[in-house]
């Protein structure tokens, strides 16, 4: 009886001696695990640190102004491109720029009929400016004589002018206008303006008032009306115009 109990106890304490042992085999392993992450935590801060300084170190500030090598005039609209990159911007009216670049870029200068320019910004720059003064020299390019001729051949130029219409000038467009013909023709087309249409008006009631009881005379007796009749008949305004 006192043997089965002397055995229970040892069975007993070799757990318990068991299961604190591997306990403290987790809190170690856990322990390891955390000083390790730790540790990397720690050195990627530092290294993220380290390239951020590197990175704020390399930027530059870049001003500056471009003119003309001749005069010494500020150019306006010039390209200013770091050269690989989608990144620029133009020069203002008196030729004055600021752009942020890096350390080691290349800026480009370009503007229509001037020759392109490149830099280079310092590597070893110290500061995080640099200023520049860009001259441009002036592009001239010279292209060679060319003939325009109107047409092909001169048979095919003397057809067409012997056959093109020439639009009238002044002179004529006003001797077409005082043409008698063409003034019955506007006369008849054109309407009536409002001095026009109250002259008629306030005739046409003197006439009317004019004969009022009594009756108006007969055209066919009138002999101013025929003579503008037979004047009108020798004109041909009765003919058909069609």
């Amino acid at each position: 009886m006192l043997k089965s109990k002397s055995v229970a106890k040892l069975t007993i304490e070799r757990g318990i001696l068991l299961f604190n042992l591997y306990t403290e085999v987790i809190i170690f392993v856990r322990m390891k695990k955390f000083l390790l992450l730790v540790l990397i935590t720690t050195v990627a801060c530092f290294k993220s640190q380290a390239q951020f300084e590197q990175l704020k170190d390399s930027v530059v500030q870049l001003y500056g102004v471009v003119m003309t090598a001749d005069s010494l005039r500020g150019i306006p609209a010039v390209s200013v491109v770091i050269k690989g990159q989608s990144r620029g911007t133009i020069t203002n009216d008196q030729g004055v720029f600021s752009i942020v670049v890096l350390k080691g870029d290349l800026v480009e200068f370009t503007s229509v009929g001037y020759k392109a320019k490149l830099i280079e910004i310092p590597k070893n720059l110290e500061g995080n400016k640099y200023s520049v003064i860009q001259l441009m020299v002036t592009d001239t390019v010279y292209l060679p004589a060319t003939i325009i001729k109107p047409r092909p051949t001169r048979e095919q130029f003397e057809r067409d002018f012997v056959n093109t219409k020439v639009a009238d000038d002044a002179i004529e467009i006003a001797r077409k206008n005082n043409d008698e013909a063409k003034r019955r023709a506007l006369i008849a087309s054109l309407p009536a303006d409002g001095r026009e249409a109250a002259n008629f008006a306030l005739r046409k009631n003197s006439q009317r008032y004019y004969y009022a009881g009594q009756a108006p005379p007969i055209g066919l007796l009138n002999p101013v009306a025929w003579a503008d009749f037979i004047q009108a008949w020798k004109r041909g305004d009765f003919k058909n115009k069609n």
